[in-house]
């Protein structure tokens, strides 16, 4: 199972800082790989909000090591975790616009010898910094080797049409399924997205929605079954 899941900076809907609370969601999920958003604090010396040891112990999740960052999680507050395999390759990349926003470009080696990309990004809150990460995104895909890749995070993009972001990806990735995850107590906009550049790579995209999950953040988590071979129906 894949996740996505943007943290809020560990701040639920009640206002309360509580990085505990947020660990005990991803704990929730049992994802194999997960994307966080918003893993970092934001302003100063970016340093990471979660306790990994923590992390480590009671899920088994790593994360996937970034450099040029002394307290951080991840970039620009995208973070990998993962449980199982070798991470081959780690790109970081400073996406275009207003706002300080990045993507993580990671290589996974899996336990049964494939290869997957996970992109994890979090995109801008302005269409046309959208457009231009979107495609800063795509123009990096494009450069690279094909391999089976899922593209998530969030992508605050919930409109269809002639404007929409979504539209530069479907190209490569398809349209992803609409899964409405924000706002966590009542979600109808779906600004979270898991998507995949292989027809039946992924399967069953759904919000992770429990009391925990609807109180810990203003998104909830999203996750989807990932089949790295999708001819067969086992997966990691």
């Amino acid at each position: 199972m894949i996740a996505s899941y943007n943290v809020h900076k560990c701040v639920g809907v009640d206002r309360r800082f509580d990085p505990a609370r947020t660990s005990q969601v991803i704990r929730e999920i049992g994802a194999d790989v997960i994307a966080l958003q918003e893993a970092d604090s934001r302003y100063g010396e970016r340093r990471g909000l979660l306790d990994l040891a923590w992390m480590e112990r009671e899920t088994g999740l790593f994360p996937v090591p970034v450099s040029g960052v002394a307290k951080a999680h991840g970039w620009h507050g995208n973070v990998v975790f993962f449980r199982e395999g070798l991470v081959r390759d780690v790109h970081q990349v400073k996406l275009p616009g207003l706002e300080p926003r990045g993507a993580l470009i990671t290589e996974l080696e899996l336990t049964d010898g494939s290869v997957l990309r996970v992109i994890a990004a979090h995109l801008g809150l302005l269409n046309h910094s959208r457009h231009q990460q979107t495609r800063m995104i795509i123009d990096i895909l494009r450069s690279r080797d094909e391999c089976p890749t899922v593209l998530m995070g969030d992508l605050n993009e919930w409109r269809l049409g002639d404007r929409s972001a979504l539209n530069t990806l479907a190209g490569v990735f398809g349209l992803p399924a609409a899964v409405a995850s924000f706002p966590s107590r009542l979600p109808v906009l779906a600004l979270d997205r898991i998507m995949a550049n292989r027809p039946g790579l992924i399967d069953r995209v759904e919000a992770h929605d429990t009391p925990l999950a609807r109180m810990a953040s203003d998104h909830l988590p999203i996750k989807a079954i990932i089949r790295t071979d999708p001819t067969v129906s086992a997966s990691i």
